[in-house]
């Protein structure tokens, strides 16, 4: 190889230099941009999630004061008469943790009522886990019968099934639940 060819060869190869680190310069800023791109994608993508387990969290809290307000006015589970209900029960005793979405007693029986808005067979296994953990978590009802039902605006047939095998009581809306209220002003036209 001569020496002019030598010169254009090194010539060439910093002129690819120059292109490459222009080319790479280009790269990293179209990088830095579809980061950022994504950072926001992600942001909205965990707004919706946030939105939308807030929405399932809503209701679930218009099924429990739904099924609270119905059994303060019959507080029966079949053929059973209760004395008082208690929505929202917490307990933390050693290694196990419960909430109970309703709870009714009488002077010997605990009736422990899994409120969903849309209950899955899934949610049977945690009524059952939570009725395993109520006399160890709360001794003081360790002589008292404990009744478990599920409690649901729908439940599909075969879950419903399931929760009756298990010998819990399903609880659905039915019947009148419209309330009204008015005032003695009524606007009349």
């Amino acid at each position: 190889m001569t020496d002019d060819e030598l010169k254009e060869l090194v010539g060439s190869l910093a002129i690819d230099s120059k292109e490459l680190r222009e080319a790479q310069k280009k790269t990293d800023e179209q990088m830095k941009r579809t980061d950022e791109q994504m950072k926001r994608t992600d942001e909205k993508l965990k707004s919706i999630g946030i939105q939308l387990g807030n929405m399932s969290k809503n209701q679930g809290d218009v099924a429990e004061e739904f099924f609270f307000n119905s059994l303060v006015k019959d507080n029966h589970l079949g053929g059973i008469h209760f004395d008082d209900i208690t929505k929202g029960m917490q307990k933390h005793r050693g290694d196990i943790q419960e909430e109970y979405d309703l709870v009714m007693t009488n002077g010997e029986a605990v009736g422990i009522i899994e409120v969903k808005y849309k209950a899955h067979q899934n949610d049977l296994d945690k009524l059952e886990r939570k009725m395993r953990h109520f006399k160890k978590l709360f001794p003081i009802y360790g002589a008292y019968k404990l009744y478990g039902a599920i409690a649901s605006f729908h439940i599909n047939d075969e879950a419903k099934r399931e929760a009756l095998e298990r010998g819990f009581f399903v609880l659905q809306r039915s019947g009148e639940v419209v309330h009204t209220d008015c005032s003695e002003n009524l606007m009349v036209l």
